[in-house]
């Protein structure tokens, strides 16, 4: 059986000795198995590329380089489409998701299982606020959507070869990985540890950052509708409320009784322009994505593939 390793990196040069050099003694130990790692470059500027070349002349190493920096997923997905693995298994660069589990993982593949998750009991190195805020982004996501996205399961996983090419073959421009993996179906399990502190430098995705926030936003709009029906409903309620203050002005102004005053009028503007802005706001993530799948353009670009000496 062969295992492929996806990495999707980014200027990780003091993160990837001892990530090879982890992943070649866990893998070693997993009995009639073979593995290769296939590391998709997203365009680094550090020395990542020279260091894993420094590699494949004496570990099942496959290199490729992405035309321009795409981020996460696109890598993801070309390191997917050039697997040769039964199964594979894709997991960040940092050495915060250990690489020892992955026997684990093998073990639930070879008892049926198509799709092993892990999920984190404890994450170490990470703020409060940012485990409640991840915690509410999921809550978020699950409360609109049409799948239940489990806490603290992240992009470290298993997917079988039969669930790598469904995948492949869906035509989105923009997929939402994480859940992907769940609306995908089969048979589905859970691996659970603790979650280690990055291994070297800083993280690439910072808790207010381009990344996350693409990340929820895509969670949010990618398997439900549901935030335009409120928007809608909310569109209801807030002409309900102008007619209100239509009647109430006239019912004022017929008894005699001052009219509202400017108080009274700039938070009617303000309550009414922001339920406007709000409804906008969702009609253009929406549209946003309709544009970016209508585009038909490929979800990333190979420069070269860097095979074993």
């Amino acid at each position: 059986m062969l295992i492929s390793i996806v990495f999707s990196f980014r200027n990780e040069e003091k993160n990837i000795p001892e990530l090879v050099r982890r992943v070649d003694a866990t893998m070693k130990k997993v009995e009639d198995t073979e593995y290769e790692m296939i590391f998709v470059n997203d365009d680094s500027t550090d020395k990542s590329l020279e260091v894993l070349v420094g590699f494949q002349n004496s570990l099942p190493i496959r290199i490729i380089n992405m035309s321009r920096r795409f981020g996460v997923t696109p890598c993801v997905l070309a390191g997917f489409s050039n697997a040769k693995g039964d199964a594979v298994v894709y997991l960040d660069t940092d050495l915060q998701d250990p690489p020892e589990l992955i026997p684990k993982l093998v073990e639930r593949f070879r008892q049926g299982v198509e799709v092993v998750h892990t999920t984190r009991t404890h994450r170490d190195g990470e703020s409060a606020a940012k485990m409640w805020l991840t915690k509410k982004a999921y809550q978020t996501i699950n409360l609109f959507s049409d799948i239940h996205l489990p806490e603290n399961t992240g992009d470290f996983k298993l997917l079988s070869r039969k669930v790598v090419q469904h995948i492949l073959s869906l035509p989105e421009s923009d997929p939402y990985m994480r859940g992907l993996s769940i609306w995908i179906g089969f048979k589905q399990d859970f691996v659970y540890y603790r979650r280690e502190a990055r291994f070297s430098g800083e993280t690439h995705f910072p808790l207010l950052g381009k990344g996350p926030v693409r990340e929820f936003i895509r969670g949010l709009t990618s398997f439900s509708a549901t935030p335009l029906y409120l928007s809608f409903i909310l569109g209801l309620c807030t002409t309900f409320i102008s007619v209100l203050l239509i009647l109430y002005a006239i019912i004022t102004k017929l008894s005699g009784v001052a009219a509202p005053g400017v108080s009274g009028i700039l938070i009617a503007v303000a309550f009414f322009s922001g339920a406007v802005l709000l409804s906008n706001g969702l009609l253009g993530i929406y549209l946003a994505r309709i544009y970016n799948e209508v585009k038909g353009r490929p979800k990333y670009i190979i420069k070269e593939i860097l095979e074993r000496h």
